[in-house]
Protein backbone atom coordinates (compact mmCIF):
# COMPACT_ATOMS: atom_id res chain seq x y z
CA UNK A 1 0.00 0.00 0.00
CA UNK A 2 1.30 3.42 -0.96
CA UNK A 3 -0.16 6.75 0.11
CA UNK A 4 1.14 10.16 -0.88
CA UNK A 5 -0.02 13.67 -0.03
CA UNK A 6 -0.26 16.64 -2.35
CA UNK A 7 2.33 19.16 -1.20
CA UNK A 8 2.01 22.71 -2.53
CA UNK A 9 5.44 24.18 -3.24
CA UNK A 10 5.45 27.56 -1.49
CA UNK A 11 9.22 27.86 -1.95
CA UNK A 12 9.85 28.54 1.71
CA UNK A 13 13.32 29.85 2.49
CA UNK A 14 15.64 27.52 4.38
CA UNK A 15 13.80 24.19 4.14
CA UNK A 16 10.91 23.71 1.75
CA UNK A 17 8.86 20.45 1.73
CA UNK A 18 7.95 19.16 -1.73
CA UNK A 19 7.02 15.49 -1.21
CA UNK A 20 5.56 13.26 1.50
CA UNK A 21 4.21 9.73 1.66
CA UNK A 22 4.34 6.29 3.20
CA UNK A 23 4.33 2.74 1.87
CA UNK A 24 4.10 -0.86 3.00
CA UNK A 25 6.37 -2.33 0.35
CA UNK A 26 5.91 -5.63 -1.44
CA UNK A 27 8.73 -8.21 -1.08
CA UNK A 28 11.67 -7.22 -3.27
CA UNK A 29 10.13 -3.88 -4.25
CA UNK A 30 12.91 -1.61 -5.55
CA UNK A 31 13.49 1.87 -6.89
CA UNK A 32 16.39 3.01 -9.04
CA UNK A 33 19.11 3.47 -9.85
CA UNK A 34 17.79 7.02 -9.98
CA UNK A 35 18.65 10.63 -9.24
CA UNK A 36 16.49 13.12 -7.32
CA UNK A 37 16.56 16.88 -7.63
CA UNK A 38 15.88 17.40 -3.91
CA UNK A 39 16.73 15.84 -0.55
CA UNK A 40 14.71 12.72 0.24
CA UNK A 41 14.63 10.94 3.61
CA UNK A 42 13.09 7.53 4.27
CA UNK A 43 12.43 6.39 7.83
CA UNK A 44 12.05 2.62 8.29
CA UNK A 45 9.16 1.85 10.62
CA UNK A 46 9.44 -1.93 10.24
CA UNK A 47 11.02 -4.59 8.05
CA UNK A 48 14.35 -4.31 6.29
CA UNK A 49 16.05 -3.82 2.94
CA UNK A 50 19.19 -2.45 1.32
CA UNK A 51 20.29 1.01 0.24
CA UNK A 52 23.05 1.51 -2.34
CA UNK A 53 24.91 4.81 -2.52
CA UNK A 54 28.31 5.52 -4.09
CA UNK A 55 28.88 1.80 -4.74
CA UNK A 56 28.38 0.91 -1.08
CA UNK A 57 25.47 -1.27 0.04
CA UNK A 58 23.92 -0.60 3.42
CA UNK A 59 21.62 -3.01 5.25
CA UNK A 60 18.76 -0.91 6.61
CA UNK A 61 16.23 -1.83 9.29
CA UNK A 62 13.78 -0.43 11.84
CA UNK A 63 14.79 2.92 13.31
CA UNK A 64 17.09 3.70 10.37
CA UNK A 65 16.87 6.74 8.17
CA UNK A 66 18.42 6.51 4.70
CA UNK A 67 19.43 9.75 3.08
CA UNK A 68 19.17 10.56 -0.63
CA UNK A 69 20.98 13.82 -1.46
CA UNK A 70 20.00 15.82 -4.55
CA UNK A 71 21.64 14.82 -7.85
CA UNK A 72 23.22 11.67 -6.39
CA UNK A 73 22.44 8.23 -7.85
CA UNK A 74 20.93 5.75 -5.39
CA UNK A 75 19.14 2.40 -5.37
CA UNK A 76 17.02 0.79 -2.69
CA UNK A 77 15.24 -2.52 -2.37
CA UNK A 78 12.94 -4.14 0.19
CA UNK A 79 13.91 -7.46 1.71
CA UNK A 80 12.14 -10.43 0.12
CA UNK A 81 11.25 -12.06 3.43
CA UNK A 82 10.70 -9.04 5.64
CA UNK A 83 9.93 -6.06 3.33
CA UNK A 84 10.06 -2.66 4.92
CA UNK A 85 7.39 -0.12 5.66
CA UNK A 86 8.65 3.44 5.48
CA UNK A 87 7.62 7.07 5.64
CA UNK A 88 9.40 9.60 3.45
CA UNK A 89 9.78 13.35 3.26
CA UNK A 90 11.32 15.27 0.36
CA UNK A 91 12.48 18.86 0.56
CA UNK A 92 14.70 21.48 -1.02
CA UNK A 93 17.23 23.45 1.00
CA UNK A 94 18.87 26.76 0.22
CA UNK A 95 21.45 26.09 2.91
CA UNK A 96 23.98 23.33 3.44
CA UNK A 97 22.42 20.54 5.53
CA UNK A 98 25.09 17.92 4.78
CA UNK A 99 26.63 18.38 8.25
CA UNK A 100 23.36 17.16 9.76
CA UNK A 101 22.60 14.49 7.16
CA UNK A 102 26.21 13.37 7.27
CA UNK A 103 25.75 9.63 6.74
CA UNK A 104 23.96 7.62 4.03
CA UNK A 105 22.21 5.69 6.80
CA UNK A 106 21.47 7.24 10.20
CA UNK A 107 20.18 5.09 13.01
CA UNK A 108 17.76 7.30 14.93
CA UNK A 109 14.82 5.44 16.48
CA UNK A 110 14.04 8.62 18.41
CA UNK A 111 12.91 10.20 15.13
CA UNK A 112 10.14 7.67 14.62
CA UNK A 113 7.47 9.68 16.39
CA UNK A 114 8.28 12.73 14.25
CA UNK A 115 7.69 10.83 11.02
CA UNK A 116 4.55 9.24 12.44
CA UNK A 117 3.29 12.68 13.43
CA UNK A 118 3.93 13.94 9.90
CA UNK A 119 1.05 11.71 8.75
CA UNK A 120 -1.32 14.22 10.37
CA UNK A 121 -0.64 16.54 7.44
CA UNK A 122 -3.11 14.46 5.41
CA UNK A 123 -5.98 16.02 7.37
CA UNK A 124 -4.78 19.56 6.66
CA UNK A 125 -5.53 21.83 3.75
CA UNK A 126 -3.88 25.25 3.95
CA UNK A 127 -1.30 24.43 6.62
CA UNK A 128 0.12 21.18 5.23
CA UNK A 129 3.38 22.55 3.83
CA UNK A 130 4.08 24.76 6.83
CA UNK A 131 3.41 21.84 9.19
CA UNK A 132 5.86 19.58 7.35
CA UNK A 133 8.44 22.36 7.25
CA UNK A 134 8.28 22.57 11.05
CA UNK A 135 8.60 18.78 11.31
CA UNK A 136 11.76 18.75 9.21
CA UNK A 137 13.34 21.28 11.58
CA UNK A 138 12.18 19.19 14.52
CA UNK A 139 13.79 16.14 12.94
CA UNK A 140 17.04 18.05 12.54
CA UNK A 141 17.00 19.00 16.21
CA UNK A 142 16.75 15.29 17.15
CA UNK A 143 19.57 14.36 14.76
CA UNK A 144 21.81 17.13 16.11
CA UNK A 145 21.09 16.16 19.70
CA UNK A 146 22.05 12.52 19.15
CA UNK A 147 25.17 13.37 17.17
CA UNK A 148 27.57 13.19 20.08
CA UNK A 149 30.99 11.47 20.30
CA UNK A 150 30.74 7.74 21.05
CA UNK A 151 26.94 7.91 20.96
CA UNK A 152 26.46 5.14 18.41
CA UNK A 153 29.09 2.36 18.16
CA UNK A 154 27.07 0.62 15.46
CA UNK A 155 27.42 3.61 13.16
CA UNK A 156 31.18 3.46 13.74
CA UNK A 157 31.13 -0.26 13.03
CA UNK A 158 29.27 0.28 9.75
CA UNK A 159 31.71 2.98 8.67
CA UNK A 160 34.66 0.73 9.52
CA UNK A 161 33.23 -2.30 7.73
CA UNK A 162 32.28 -0.32 4.63
CA UNK A 163 35.77 1.13 4.33
CA UNK A 164 37.84 -1.92 5.33
CA UNK A 165 35.93 -4.95 3.98
CA UNK A 166 38.45 -5.20 1.14
CA UNK A 167 41.15 -6.07 3.68
CA UNK A 168 39.35 -9.18 4.87
CA UNK A 169 38.50 -7.83 8.31
CA UNK A 170 36.71 -10.11 10.77
CA UNK A 171 33.94 -9.43 13.24
CA UNK A 172 36.45 -9.88 16.05
CA UNK A 173 38.63 -7.13 14.57
CA UNK A 174 35.65 -4.78 14.27
CA UNK A 175 34.71 -5.41 17.91
CA UNK A 176 38.30 -4.78 19.01
CA UNK A 177 38.39 -1.54 17.01
CA UNK A 178 35.36 -0.37 18.98
CA UNK A 179 36.76 -1.69 22.29
CA UNK A 180 33.71 -3.92 22.72
CA UNK A 181 33.21 -7.53 23.73
CA UNK A 182 32.47 -9.52 20.57
CA UNK A 183 29.31 -11.14 21.94
CA UNK A 184 27.93 -7.82 23.15
CA UNK A 185 28.83 -6.15 19.86
CA UNK A 186 27.16 -8.92 17.78
CA UNK A 187 23.98 -8.84 19.85
CA UNK A 188 23.76 -5.04 19.72
CA UNK A 189 24.47 -4.97 15.99
CA UNK A 190 21.79 -7.55 15.22
CA UNK A 191 19.24 -5.76 17.40
CA UNK A 192 19.75 -2.53 15.45
CA UNK A 193 20.43 -3.84 11.95
CA UNK A 194 18.29 -6.98 11.82
CA UNK A 195 21.21 -9.21 10.87
CA UNK A 196 24.49 -10.24 12.46
CA UNK A 197 27.74 -8.37 11.70
CA UNK A 198 29.04 -11.53 10.00
CA UNK A 199 25.99 -11.63 7.73
CA UNK A 200 26.39 -7.93 6.99
CA UNK A 201 30.04 -8.37 6.02
CA UNK A 202 29.27 -11.33 3.75
CA UNK A 203 26.40 -9.49 2.07
CA UNK A 204 28.49 -6.35 1.64
CA UNK A 205 31.40 -8.25 0.05
CA UNK A 206 29.30 -10.38 -2.27
CA UNK A 207 27.12 -7.55 -3.54
CA UNK A 208 30.18 -5.41 -4.16
CA UNK A 209 31.76 -8.38 -5.99
CA UNK A 210 28.63 -8.76 -8.12
CA UNK A 211 28.93 -5.12 -9.13
CA UNK A 212 32.58 -5.60 -10.08
CA UNK A 213 31.69 -8.65 -12.19
CA UNK A 214 28.80 -7.02 -14.03
CA UNK A 215 29.16 -3.25 -14.20
CA UNK A 216 32.95 -3.22 -14.37
CA UNK A 217 33.57 -6.57 -16.11
CA UNK A 218 36.22 -7.81 -13.68
CA UNK A 219 37.23 -11.47 -13.53
CA UNK A 220 36.02 -13.62 -10.61
CA UNK A 221 39.54 -13.79 -9.18
CA UNK A 222 39.94 -10.00 -9.28
CA UNK A 223 36.49 -9.50 -7.80
CA UNK A 224 37.25 -11.98 -5.01
CA UNK A 225 40.51 -10.29 -4.03
CA UNK A 226 38.92 -6.85 -4.30
CA UNK A 227 36.33 -7.66 -1.65
CA UNK A 228 38.55 -9.48 0.82
CA UNK A 229 38.43 -13.13 -0.34
CA UNK A 230 41.88 -14.65 -0.84
CA UNK A 231 40.46 -18.13 -1.57
CA UNK A 232 38.69 -18.17 -4.95
CA UNK A 233 36.98 -21.51 -4.24
CA UNK A 234 35.51 -20.20 -0.98
CA UNK A 235 34.46 -16.99 -2.71
CA UNK A 236 32.68 -18.92 -5.49
CA UNK A 237 30.91 -21.12 -2.95
CA UNK A 238 29.68 -18.13 -0.92
CA UNK A 239 28.70 -16.26 -4.10
CA UNK A 240 26.59 -19.17 -5.35
CA UNK A 241 24.88 -19.51 -1.97
CA UNK A 242 23.95 -15.81 -2.04
CA UNK A 243 23.01 -15.33 -5.72
CA UNK A 244 22.10 -18.85 -6.81
CA UNK A 245 24.78 -19.12 -9.51
CA UNK A 246 28.56 -19.11 -9.78
CA UNK A 247 30.40 -15.82 -10.43
CA UNK A 248 31.11 -16.75 -14.07
CA UNK A 249 27.53 -17.77 -14.83
CA UNK A 250 26.23 -14.69 -13.01
CA UNK A 251 28.49 -12.49 -15.17
CA UNK A 252 27.54 -14.33 -18.37
CA UNK A 253 23.81 -13.99 -17.66
CA UNK A 254 24.24 -10.27 -17.03
CA UNK A 255 26.06 -9.78 -20.36
CA UNK A 256 23.47 -11.81 -22.28
CA UNK A 257 20.64 -9.83 -20.73
CA UNK A 258 22.30 -6.55 -21.64
CA UNK A 259 22.78 -7.68 -25.26
CA UNK A 260 19.14 -8.76 -25.51
CA UNK A 261 18.00 -5.37 -24.20
CA UNK A 262 19.80 -3.51 -26.98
Amino acid sequence: MIKTELIVDYQYKGLNPVQFGREDCAPGHFFGPSVRTHWLLHYIASGSGKFVYKQVTWAVGPGDLFVIPPYEETYYEADRKHPWSYIWIGFTADQDVSAILNQPVIHCPGAGWIFTDMIRCGKMENGRSAFLCAKIWELFSVLLEQDKPDADPIRKALSYMNSEYINGITVQQVAQKLHLNRTYFSETFKAQMGLSPQQYLIQLRLERAAELLTVYGETPSTAALSVGYSDLYHFSKMFKQHFGSSPRIFQKQYREKNRSDL
